[in-house]
């Protein structure tokens, strides 16, 4: 099933600056290969439901290894059985030609 998720991964270090534990996540959503947005407070990602939540338990997965003691993942998810639809379409339907 194709989805459409805006994820944000929330590594809880006790440090201020979580940098590196988000550059990791970001690149486990990358390399799905699916189409992948990072914005300011989280990643949209679009593609296999499966395929999504495989790569936020890897992302959960390494962290943790890594010694991240405790991670908050906040996810919104739509999907849609009258049309295919991605991120771009959404985008364009809004932002596109006319709307302005």
């Amino acid at each position: 099933m194709k989805v459409i998720a805006d994820i944000c991964v929330v590594p809880l270090t006790g440090k201020t600056s979580v940098r590196a534990e988000v550059k990791r996540a970001h690149q486990i959503l990358v390399d799905t290969g699916l189409t992948v947005h990072l914005h300011a407070y989280g990643t949209n990602i679009e593609g296999d439901y499966d395929v999504i939540f495989a790569a936020l338990k890897k992302i959960h997965e390494e962290l943790h290894r890594a010694g991240v003691p405790r991670i908050s993942t906040n996810i919104r998810l739509g999907s849609r059985t009258d049309k295919d639809q991605g991120i771009a379409d959404k985008l364009e339907a809004v932002l596109g030609k006319g709307s302005r």
